[in-house]
């Protein structure tokens, strides 16, 4: 790198006549410099995918609940709600629904003593909460990455510019030359790796931010719902055994 400088200098013979475009700066930086860069660069578009699928990913969340919690709440029974939405539920709130109607219809029977409806109760409520955590996993996929990038890309970036300016002191070294010219190259390539790093932090960290608070309001959403479909089956196994006494 520090031949680069020195040549590049000596042909233009000024730092105006030195091309400090991105991609001059880029070809001109070693390879230390040059990884770097290429990791932040791949790591700030895998970032970006991934807001923009978590972006659209929960604006479809939102919806499916919506329509699923209008139809739940709008009279119809529960076994009729169950066999329309079918084995293949397509939101999350959906499967949380159908996995306790299925231990439901599975588990409870007529003639079932109180300590299995106790049972039942418990084990609905479980399956539910399985449920909901296994939904919750899925839609968190790939937040690890938006955070790990958040927190690690300046320090990456930095990596480079300290790797940079070690190479500008070396160059000024072997010129033996502390002109402008011979400098400015070297420390305009290793704040490019700054600049990077930051570039990729920034829309990670508050890209994070808000769709961490988005999901955990719409975990929220699925634990208030999880609770008040336990109390009307629990409402609905009293009622049962009311029957059964009289």
């Amino acid at each position: 790198m520090q031949n680069s400088i020195i040549d590049a200098v000596t042909l233009s013979g000024s730092v105006g006549d030195l091309d400090f475009s991105m991609l001059s700066l880029f070809m001109r930086a070693d390879l230390i410099v040059k990884s770097v860069i290429v990791i932040l660069l791949l790591a700030s578009i895998w970032c970006w995918a991934i807001i923009f699928e978590k972006m659209l990913g929960m604006r479809k969340l939102n919806s499916g609940a919506a329509k699923f919690e209008q139809a739940f709440w709008s009279g119809v029974s529960l076994d009729e709600l169950y066999n329309r939405t079918g084995a293949q539920p397509k939101d999350p709130m959906t499967a949380v629904f159908i996995a306790a109607m299925r231990e439901w219809n599975r588990a409870v029977q007529p003639d079932g003593d109180a300590t299995a409806r106790v049972s039942l109760s418990e084990r609905i409520e479980r399956v539910m909460q399985i449920t909901l955590a296994r939904e919750m996993d899925r839609a968190e996929r790939y937040m690890t990455f938006l955070a790990t990038t958040g927190s690690t890309a300046p320090f990456i970036g930095l990596f480079g510019t300290v790797w940079g300016i070690m190479n500008s002191f070396q160059s000024i070294a072997v010129s033996q030359n502390t002109s402008l010219a011979v400098v400015a190259p070297g420390i305009a390539e290793a704040l490019f790796a700054t600049a990077l790093g930051l570039l990729a932090a920034i829309p990670a960290v508050v890209a994070y931010n808000k769709l961490s608070r988005d999901l955990d309001r719409y975990a929220g959403r699925l634990d208030s719902f999880a609770g008040e479909f336990s109390a009307i089956l629990s409402r609905q196994l009293d009622e049962r055994s009311k029957r059964e006494i009289l």
